[in-house]
């Protein structure tokens, strides 16, 4: 698996970019290869208030539904409409097109986990 180094990773695989302003949201390459072929994903709306580790919208996939999570606190500023009407992009792309939303961080960023903790936390 490669996790970007210059991203921050939680323990439900979502990524952080929190250098980006406003900070982008992802799901990693580890998440879109467990989920198999995305097919449908919903995410939060645009000046929502989502709350670190909570859930804030869904992945669907030809295996299962999963919930996302909100890595950080903040408002969602952007969503990304492409992943919406393409959600393969998901898979083909998790650190670039793929991306899920911006958010505007309220607070810290805490509790995330650098790429080469995330790889060992997904035992690689």
């Amino acid at each position: 698996m490669h996790a970007p180094q210059h991203l921050r990773y939680s323990k439900e695989h979502e990524w952080l970019d929190e250098a980006a302003s406003p900070a982008v949201v992802g799901i990693t390459r580890h998440a879109a290869e467990a989920l198999g072929d995305v097919v449908f994903v919903e995410l939060p709306e645009v000046g929502r208030v989502v709350v670190a580790g909570e859930p804030c919208g869904e992945l669907e996939s030809t295996k299962s539904v999963s919930d996302m999570y909100a890595p950080v606190s903040g408002e969602v500023v952007e969503i990304n409409d492409a992943v919406v009407e393409d959600p393969a992009l998901v898979n083909s792309d998790p650190f670039g097109a793929g991306w899920l939303f911006k958010v505007r961080i309220d607070g810290e960023a805490e509790g995330l986990l650098s790429a080469d903790e995330y790889a060992a936390f997904c035992g690689e």
